[in-house]
């Protein structure tokens, strides 16, 4: 008897112990993930809206619809 309360015991500390580990991120971890991703966001903009990158962009979709069938 003794060894089923003790392995009992053992069981549901580990469950309290699975329970309090960080599940997920925090309101602050949030909002640095959303800042992080607004950053990109603007920078990954700029390149592509620039001259070089857009030029190269409609030069290959020039090329993809002069192409022969």
């Amino acid at each position: 008897m003794y060894q089923a309360v003790r392995a009992r015991l053992r069981a549901l500390v580990c469950k309290v112990r699975t329970a309090r580990r960080d599940s997920g991120m925090v309101t602050s971890e949030y909002a640095m993930g959303i800042v992080a991703a607004v950053a990109f966001s603007v920078v990954l903009y700029k390149v592509v809206t620039s001259g070089p990158v857009s030029a190269a962009v409609r030069n290959i979709v020039q090329q993809a619809l002069d192409g022969r069938m």
